[in-house]
Formats: C-alpha cells, structure tokens, sequence
C-alpha cells in the first residue's frame, strides 16, 4: 500500500508540477487558485462568524494589525510591479482582523485574508515584529504555499483526488484539510506544517516586505529568539520534524535580515 501511494504521489509531482514566478522554485498543484480562492473565502467567512473579532478601530493593538497590514500590502504591489508581476495580485482584496484568542498564531488565506490572534502579541511585542509577523503569514500565501500543502494532502490523503471531487465525497476531510493547510485551528493527523523550506521561503520574502513597508528587518531575530525561548527544549531534533530547529532558522533569519536590510526604508513608518 505504502509502494503505491509512493508511486501515485512521485506521478502526480511529475505531471503537477509548477514553477513559482515569484520564488522560482516547482511546486506540487493539484488545485487551481480559483478553487483555492473560493474555498478560502467561505472558510474566511465562516470563521470571522465563529471566533471573537475585535471590532475595527476599537483597541490600539487592533488599529496597530491594521496600519501594519495596510502598510505591507502596499509594499508588496510595489514589489510586483516592479518585478513586472503585477497580475499575480489579481484577485487579492486585503483585509485585517485581530482576534481575540489565547492561541499564540496569525495566518493569511489566498486573496490577503489576514488574521493575527491576540496571544502572539505578548511575543511580538512591538510593532516591528508584529511586522515580522504578517510579512512572514502574507508570504506564504503569496508564495503558494497553503496551495502546495493542500495539493500535497490531496496526493497522500484522497489518493490525488481533485478538489472538487473530494469536496463532494469527502467534505469534513476535505475542509480539515484545507484549514491545516493554512495554518487555521487543529492540524493534528491531518498535515504537518509548513516545511522547512516553506518556513525559510516565508522568513526570506517576508522580510524583505517588511522592509520595504518600513520595519526594520533585523528585529526579526529577536523575535524568533523569543519564541525559541518559549519551547522549552521540548521541541524534536530538526530531522524530526519538518520545521527548521530554533537555531537554523535565526542563522537563516540573520542572513535574510541583511538581505532584507536594502529595502529598508525607515522613514516610511515610526515602528515601536
């Protein structure tokens, strides 16, 4: 059974695969972005409808989620039009919510559909990092990621199923599957998080969105200090596990920090 699904998966990667214009690297798509868009935008919906949003403009930290995201948002049209990209953002209709939670996440879903939980702001702690953040949750979805995991999932799980099919046979295992894919509520014994490379792609581009908005990129290592701090050394050996140990990824995040520091321009913003 293992040999097959092997098979059937190693077969899908040949004929799916799809170089991404922005990162240059091949990436598994079993589903299109339209599909991908509407199914994000009813799970969007549904969860603003369930969870306790914090009202626009009422808090400071909700209109600091706000400016931030606005300011971002910015920063990537004009990277775009400057790499001469600029349709790749069709379809992308911004918004940013603050939810009041106790969970320590934040995520973005296909289409600019941000959503930063109350419990990760004791961690970020300043505005930059807060930066740090949502440059890093936006460019995973800019990069296809949650794409490339639910397409990924569709390969293991649903035996390559396209995604409507499995909606239809399959809808409670085709929505967990798409929420886990994008970082929304329980992922366990669905799919693994984001993988390593992912996780260094969304640090790498993030960062350089944060810069350009006006954030200073080297607080980033800082901050993945801070939630290094919070594992407690009970997180596997990085071979384990498919996100990058604590100490690769702040090598890394150092790295794409200067990197990111020639788009910095700090008079665009006054971060805290």
């Amino acid at each position: 059974m293992r040999i097959l699904l092997f098979l059937l998966v190693g077969t899908l990667s040949l004929s799916s695969c799809q170089k991404n214009k922005i990162t240059g690297r091949n990436q598994l798509m079993l589903v299109s972005e339209s599909e991908v868009n509407a199914m994000a935008l009813q799970e969007y919906k549904s969860f603003l409808s369930q969870n306790p949003v914090v009202p626009k403009g009422s808090t400071p930290e909700q209109q600091m989620v706000t400016r931030v995201g606005q300011r971002i948002a910015s920063a990537i049209t004009s990277y775009y039009s400057k790499q001469g990209k600029s349709e790749l953002l069709n379809g992308y209709q911004w918004e940013f919510n603050l939810v009041q939670s106790k969970e320590v996440n934040a995520w973005c879903m296909p289409g600019g559909k941000v959503v930063v939980y109350t419990g990760i702001l004791p961690v970020t702690q300043t505005e930059t990092a807060l930066a740090v953040v949502m440059g890093h949750e936006i460019a995973h979805a800019l990069a296809l990621h949650g794409n490339e995991r639910m397409s990924q999932g569709l390969a293991q799980q649903l035996g390559g199923a396209a995604l409507s099919v499995a909606l239809s046979s399959k809808p409670a295992e085709t929505q967990q599957l798409f929420m886990a894919a994008y970082g929304i509520g329980s992922n366990v014994g669905v799919l693994l998080p984001y993988s390593r490379k992912q996780e260094l792609e969304a640090d790498q581009y993030g960062l350089i969105f944060a810069a350009m908005a006006g954030y200073n990129p080297q607080e980033a290592v800082s901050f993945w200090q801070r939630m290094a701090s919070m594992s407690g050394g009970q997180k596997p050996p990085e071979l384990l596990s498919t996100h990058p140990s604590d100490q690769t990824r702040i090598e890394k995040v150092q790295q794409y920090a200067k990197q990111a520091m020639k788009y910095y321009k700090p008079g665009t913003q006054r971060a805290k």
